[in-house]
């Protein structure tokens, strides 16, 4: 039998190893990631394919090949699958149902989550809270009242665990016994700040922590506008309470935008340092001006209680005759005027020599054309 990363004959049955060893191939980012995943069929696919295979992918030189071909990717990788069971944590990858769906779309992200808790990432509402991590009692009370407005619409509460707001909406969620999520800027074995260690256990029995770096990853100043990211693209709205006019916060903020999430952010004192960020998001029109839960309900149509358990989604009508990957790309060619063959391919992840063949059959029928470039635009309305 074949040692573990002798990949001519290897046959590991865990997709799981695979998954997490292709994030830790040094020059694989996440859109490489996709794009490898894309040619190759699936994670395992990629290291079993052959170094000539593997240099055909766009974006992969010789020296990214040679690296996806070193046998201590996958050994690495094995010691984080041993570490996440003693967490009892999870490993998602973006190919995953239990990915989150408003996460898949994106065009950054993450292509890998580490997940701990009793979390649900594709809940029917969530909400990102964020704010400075130098809090006053008003922000702490604006929080706070929102929080217990939103009880009853079954809404999960997302932050990122830091100090001031982000705290105090974690807090105020679990006396709601509202779900609340901690997005993280390590790995999950290292919770930062350590004063929050115990908010973020119990955190696991209603809600959880999400981060998309392996354990022992300790925080560092680039991780925390990656997990902001994390945390706007998995909100259906973005709440900012209290920041100034640069931050973590803002940085949020400009990703809720970019991912045409709702923003919305609290007035403040106009010489208050903490209240200059927000009162500029309102004056450059990025964001809702706050003033009471109901500005937030309404904007959301959420009416009434919460129902089931899926995100909201706009549904098109679609002929009765076709397929579910037909209707997953035309979904996709809805999102923009037109699409290249290479991003409609890792986007769907639909093998390019199937995915030529879908294209073909829609324009035959009239859905779909062709433009020049390699581009696709939908027709069919």
């Amino acid at each position: 039998m074949a040692k573990l990363g002798e990949f001519s004959t290897v046959n590991i049955s865990s997709d799981t190893l695979h998954q997490i060893a292709l994030t830790l191939v040094p020059g694989v980012g996440d859109i490489l990631v996709r794009q490898l995943v894309s040619y190759c069929g699936s994670a395992t696919g990629v290291f079993q394919a052959s170094l000539p295979a593997l240099l055909k992918v766009p974006g992969i030189g010789e020296v990214t090949a040679r690296a996806i071909r070193q046998p201590a990717i996958l050994t690495e990788a094995e010691t984080v699958l041993n570490r996440l069971e003693k967490l009892n944590a999870r490993a998602l990858f973006y190919t995953d149902k239990a990915y989150p769906t408003r996460l898949k779309g994106l065009y950054d992200a993450p292509s890998l989550l580490y997940v701990k808790g009793n979390v649900d990432l594709n809940a029917a509402r969530t909400i990102g809270l964020v704010g400075t991590r130098q809090a006053t009692e008003y922000g702490r009370r604006t929080t706070e009242e929102l929080i217990q407005a939103l009880q009853p619409y079954g809404v999960v509460i997302i932050s990122g665990l830091a100090y001031g707001i982000d705290i105090a909406a974690h807090r105020a969620s679990l006396a709601q016994q509202l779900p609340t999520i901690g997005v993280m800027a390590s790995g999950l074995d290292i919770i930062y700040p350590t004063v929050h260690q115990k908010t973020a256990q119990e955190m696991l029995v209603n809600g959880g922590l999400v981060t998309e770096n392996r354990p022992g990853v300790k925080p560092d100043a680039h991780l925390f506008p990656a997990r902001n990211r994390i945390i706007a693209g998995l909100s259906d709205a973005v709440v900012v309470v209290e920041a100034a006019t640069k931050g973590g916060a803002i940085i949020t903020a400009t990703y809720a935008n970019n991912y045409h999430r709702e923003v919305f952010a609290v007035p403040g004192h106009l010489n208050q340092t903490f209240s200059q960020g927000c009162n500029k998001l309102i004056r450059e029109n990025r964001a809702q001006i706050y003033t009471r839960p109901t500005d937030l309900i309404e904007a959301l149509n959420w009416d009434q209680p919460a129902k089931g358990n899926t995100p909201r989604t706009e549904t098109p009508v679609l002929p009765l005759d076709i397929t579910e990957e037909e209707s997953q790309l035309m979904a996709l060619l809805r999102q923009q005027t037109d699409m290249h063959i290479d991003d409609l391919s890792w986007r769907s992840q639909i093998p390019m020599g199937r995915l030529a063949s879908l294209l073909l059959n829609l324009e035959f029928r009239g859905f779909v054309r062709t433009l020049p470039g390699k581009k696709y635009q939908v027709v069919y309305v």
